[in-house]
Parts: C-alpha cells; structure tokens; sequence
C-alpha cells in the first residue's frame, strides 16, 4: 500500500512540475461547438461560405479563412480556395497572413500595459520619451501663383501618447489621399529600406505635420512611434517586448514582424501577381526577408487562430487561460470612443459613419447610421492586404477574416457584417 502511495504521489508530483512546461508548449485551444450550440445558425454561415467560394471559383480572391466564434467558443472555422495562386497550394487554417494594420490593436495593448505598470501616461508628450517629436511643425497649403505651396507654422500643443492611440497626432500616411504634406511623406521614403524603429522617427520627426495635435483624426504612422516609445520605456526591441509579453502568454506562436524560420515559409499565403498594390508607391511586402524595421501599424503576420486568441483576450476582459494582460477596466476604456472631445474626422475617415474610435480601433456609437449591421460598442479594424475583424461585445462574438486581396478588402466587409448578423438567431445570454 506504501509503495502504491509513493508512486501516486510521485506521478502526481511529476505531473505538477511538468504542466506549467506541458502549457507552455501547447497551450489550450478555444474549444468548438456547433454553431446552434451557441445561437447562430449553421446554415446560413454555410450561405456564407458559399458566396465566398464562388468569388474565389470566379477568380475574385485566390483564398480565405473564415472563424466566428461565441460564448468562448470556435463556431466555425474554414479555410477555402488557395494559399498561393502560383503554385495552387490549397488554403490551410494555419496559414500565415500579412496583416498590415491589425497590428495596430496589438501595439495598443503593449501600450496600455506599461500605463498600468505606471511607466507611461497617457497625457504625457511624447516627445517626453522620443524628444526628436517635440517642437514639430504643421504644414498649411497656401495658394500661389503657380499652384498651392507648404507653409509651415507652429505646433499649438505637444503630440500626447493619447494622441498616437486614436489618430489624433498630426501625423499621416502618404500613400492615399492628396496634398503636398502627403507627397512629402511619399518622396520621404520613410520605409522603403526598412529602417530600425529609431532611424525610422528620426526621419519621421524631420516632416511637417498634416494637422495641429488633437483636432483631426487621420490615419497616420502614429502607431509606428508607439513601437518606439515601447522600446525606450521598455529597454527592449518591439518584437522582444510582443514575443514575452503578448505572444507567449497568449499562445500565438506564428505572430512575429518576419517569418524568418523556413519550415514556416510555405504556409505564407499570397495574392494574385496584378493585386499587391496597397497605396501610392506601397506593394505588398516578402515577410520571408528579415529586416530592421517592426512596424507597430502595420508590420505583423499571424494566423486565424493566433488573432483569435488575442481577440478572446480582449473579450475577456485582458485575460485568456490565466494570462492576464490588461485589466478589463482599460480593456472597456481601450474600447470606448476618444474622439469626443473635440477632435473631428478627417476627410478620409476610414471608421465609417456611426463610429467613432478608440486606442487602436474603430468603436460603434449608433445601433443605426453605419451601412453595415451590428452592436454599440462593437470594435473593429483591418488590414491593407484584406484581413479584417470585429468584435462584439453585446452578442459575445467575435469574428476573424483573413485573406490577401487588397483591391477586395473593403467589399468583402459588407458581406462578412450582413451575413454573419444574418446568422444569429439567439440574443446572447
């Protein structure tokens, strides 16, 4: 009997040494159920998966990824049409996706997380941390006589960290929309040898801002200074700082800046030849080249199940299988709109009509107003390349859509919005 006794308690012993490893390696998946089991109907996502499927039979898109998932759960998940259109690889659910600004809400998390630990304020200059962002200049367009030139006048108020997390900065992208501050960021070059973080706001810091701080969003290379700002508050790269405390915990092992590993390299999914153009003078980039640069706006790539773990994170409230990384007091702060306070949307507002945005999102204020179906409260984003998500915190939902087509990013949207709401039969509990 004594000896049955120490073999369990030694088995037991092992076992508990051994799980913290054991999870560490293969950490839990969100479980599955039947899409009824949670209030939505299998048939009409089946609808769903349909139409995409004649897009990509119709040469549309080459291939996509679909997962909605409720109540904690993976309702459906689907990978359908091809990875790589060269050499017809089918589409697989662990394909790796470039997704360009979805980025940006995981950069917002790293943020938030040193504002809880006290290491950044949100109100605080940025030029606090990065002092070459201090002192910056506006660019106005006067007319003259041979067409409109730059003037540049000064700064009213220091760009804020806040500022950076809601567009709000005075910073902008040069490749969409007009205007001679934009061309300035386009003949620039800020990115086109993939600079490090730190030589990359060097040469963002000698541009003029489109904007006097805190008065118009603009979409902008303000979440790129955050990957900086995380590294001087942090003392460690970007990518370090996501991999230890982001991806890690979380479980996310195929999120990264670069996938440098070449037994990786052939789950990257492609678009078309004729489709890789994302803005003026901005192709799609190879992630199997490592480079300097970590764009915190838009340099990751990741798989559908990495970005639903980060998003049941979030609907969690900062936490997923005992991890936590934000409270879920700064997650519905993160999530509520930032935008009232004064400052208005700019000529391009990608959010739309009916939302406004947060630290790293659009977030809807009206049941009404926008085209599209959904919750107040509901945030979203998407990538320049075709990925796209939503969460939705009244129905316990979330949806992640992953594909590589940035002449159908914006199309594929409506019908993910309609189609989805289309299929929930059942308010959430």
């Amino acid at each position: 009997m004594r000896a049955r006794v120490a073999v369990l308690a030694a088995a037991l012993l092992y076992g508990f040494l051994l799980t913290p490893l054991a999870q560490a390696q293969a950490p839990p998946v969100l479980a599955a159920a039947r899409p009824e089991a949670v209030g939505l109907s299998g048939a009409r996502l089946g609808q769903l998966s349909a139409a995409l499927k004649s897009d990509i039979e119709k040469g549309v898109i080459p291939g996509a990824t679909l997962l909605v998932a409720r109540h904690g759960k993976i309702a459906w998940f689907e990978s359908m049409g091809v990875r790589d259109p060269g050499n017809r690889a089918p589409m697989s659910k662990d394909a790796i996706f470039r997704i360009y600004s979805m980025s940006k809400p995981i950069t917002s998390v790293a943020v938030l997380m040193l504002v809880e630990e006290g290491k950044i304020a949100l109100a605080d200059p940025v030029s606090k941390y990065i002092p070459q962002l201090g002192g910056l200049k506006v660019g106005v367009e006067k007319p003259g006589a041979n067409g409109p030139t730059l003037e540049l006048e000064p700064a009213r108020r220091e760009i804020t960290v806040q500022d950076l997390l809601r567009h709000t900065s005075g910073l902008t992208y040069g490749f969409f929309g007009p205007g001679l501050v934009k061309k300035a960021y386009v003949d620039a070059k800020l990115w086109e040898d993939y600079p490090s973080n730190a030589e990359f706001v060097d040469r963002l810091a000698k541009l003029p801002l489109l904007y006097q701080p805190g008065t118009t969003w603009d979409y902008s290379h303000s979440t790129d200074v955050l990957g900086r700002l995380v590294e001087v508050v942090s003392g460690r790269t970007f990518g370090e700082f996501l991999t230890a405390r982001i991806f890690t915990p979380l479980g996310m092992p195929d999120t990264a800046f670069y996938v440098g590993d070449a037994a990786k390299q052939g789950r990257i999914a492609e678009p078309f030849p004729n489709d890789r153009s994302i803005g003026v003078g901005a192709e799609l980039n190879d992630p199997r080249v490592v480079q300097k640069w970590e764009s915190g706006g838009g340099g990751l790539v990741s798989t559908t199940m990495d970005y639903a773990r980060f998003l049941q994170m979030l609907l969690n409230g900062g936490s997923l299988n005992g991890k936590r990384l934000l409270s879920p007091k700064i997650v519905a702060y993160m999530t509520a709109d930032h935008l009232g306070g004064g400052a208005v949307p700019g000529p391009l507002y990608l959010p739309g009509a009916g939302f406004g945005f947060g630290l790293g999102f659009a977030v809807r204020k009206d049941a009404g107003v926008s085209p599209f179906p959904g919750s107040v409260a509901e945030y979203n984003w998407g990538g320049a390349a075709g990925t796209y998500f939503w969460v939705d915190p009244k129905e316990d939902l979330f949806v992640v859509y992953m594909m590589q087509s940035p002449k159908q990013r914006v199309a594929v949207r409506a019908l993910l919005k309609n189609m989805i709401y289309g299929a929930v039969e059942k308010a959430a509990r």
